[in-house]
């Protein structure tokens, strides 16, 4: 197999289980259309490092064993009968999510959201630009990419009935999406002990695609003045790979200027880029519509991270943290369908015809992403799909 080849092929890892198997849920990186049980394949002394059912092993063994492990598939052969038809496997969640944080960190995101649901009124809430702005989320509603979400029910106002309408209980009219990057932490952290911009690699293994689904309606009504709840903590998918720190040293970006300076502890002038040059794609239904530019978010991981953690609160192995929507400046950059349509006010119409403000039952979302690979070319981060159910 060629290097060149190889390096742009084994930079995905997750779990899977061989259908018509013995059940049992191996560890596994992604060659082109098949998939490698990495175990069986690497030498004794790693192979314990990367156990199933999961990646949780591999996570919670530490940067030095996730170099090791990173360098020794990039140089592997794998052999044939360790290798699986990905039609032959069963996807599964890659890690178990011990806690869910999700960011507000894209200004472009921030900005369009202040215009649609605060005419008038600053863009920007007053603490955006001096801190991440994040909420927890419910880590149990965490899924793997592929599968179904079911349209949700909740409280909101009636459409169209004003400020002072009537309040209603029914499935939402204004399902979203908001395409999100993902970071998956692996080394724990003491209770008490904030985590320092330089230890960001120390503690995080890799990154995922995410789709953190919205209702926005529910949403509007409910978050005043506690933030998100149920109008988010139906369903978040994340894509079945994640792909290592190790395999984006090309990717390092440094992210916009930051007006004002922020303090010390978020402070990242005179360190290593710490923005990730990832290339968003949003398709619904098959069709391309829109291509969120990853470089551009304001707040990176490590600042994520740092202000996380801050406070004194531990990570634990498995822990997931998500950026926040993707949006860039062009309106053909835009990460969520509230700002797609603008709230409902611009429709698009599909090529096939079709014309959507929000999701219908029945839709399909599929977000990918490329990075820079090291040499040239580049690499494709695994999709996060999801389809549409009507509500139950």
């Amino acid at each position: 197999m060629d290097l060149g080849r190889r390096a742009s092929v084994t930079h995905l890892y997750g779990a899977f289980e061989p259908r018509g198997s013995d059940g049992v849920a191996r560890v596994g990186v992604r060659y082109g259309d098949r998939v490698l049980d990495l175990a069986a394949a690497l030498d004794p002394a790693l192979a314990a490092r990367v156990a199933g059912p999961n990646l949780g092993a591999l996570l919670a063994a530490g940067r030095v064993v996730w170099t090791e492990v990173v360098a020794a598939v990039a140089v592997l052969e794998p052999p044939e009968e360790h290798l699986h038809a990905l039609a032959d496997v069963r996807l599964l969640m890659p890690f178990t999510v011990a806690d869910y944080v999700d960011f507000y960190s894209s200004e472009h995101h921030a900005r369009n959201l202040g215009k649609i649901l605060r005419p008038g009124q600053p863009e920007l809430p007053p603490n955006w630009l001096h801190l991440p702005v994040g909420y927890h989320g419910r880590a149990g509603t965490v899924v793997v990419s592929g599968t179904d979400v079911v349209r949700p029910h909740g409280q909101r106002r009636q459409s169209n009935s004003g400020p002072d309408g009537e309040v209603v209980f029914g499935p939402t009219t204004r399902l979203d999406i908001e395409a999100e990057v993902g970071y998956v932490v692996g080394v724990p952290s003491e209770l008490g002990s904030p985590v320092p911009l330089g230890d960001f690699a120390d503690h995080v293994f890799g990154v995922c695609l995410v789709n953190d689904w919205s209702a926005r309606d529910i949403q509007g009504w409910e978050y005043q003045p506690l933030g998100p709840f149920l109008g988010k903590s139906f369903a978040t998918s994340v894509s079945a790979w994640v792909t290592p720190l190790a395999a984006l040293e090309a990717a390092w970006v440094a992210p916009p200027a930051r007006d004002p300076q922020p303090l010390p502890y978020l402070d990242d002038a005179g360190r290593a880029p710490g923005g990730l040059d990832l290339r968003l794609e949003v398709r619904l239904n098959g069709h391309l519509v829109a291509t969120p530019p990853f470089a551009q978010m304001y707040w990176t991981g490590a600042q994520q991270l740092a202000h996380l953690t801050v406070n004194g609160a531990s990570l634990r192995t498995g822990d997931l943290f998500a950026s926040g929507t993707v949006s860039g400046p062009e309106p053909d950059q835009r990460g969520s369908f509230i700002e797609i349509s603008w709230n409902g006010a611009e429709p698009i119409t599909l090529p096939d015809g079709q014309v959507r403000t929000f999701l219908e039952d029945g839709d399909e979302v599929v977000i990918t992403a490329t990075a820079p690979a090291p040499g040239g070319g580049t690499i494709e981060l695994g999709e996060v799909r999801g389809r549409i159910q009507p509500a139950r």
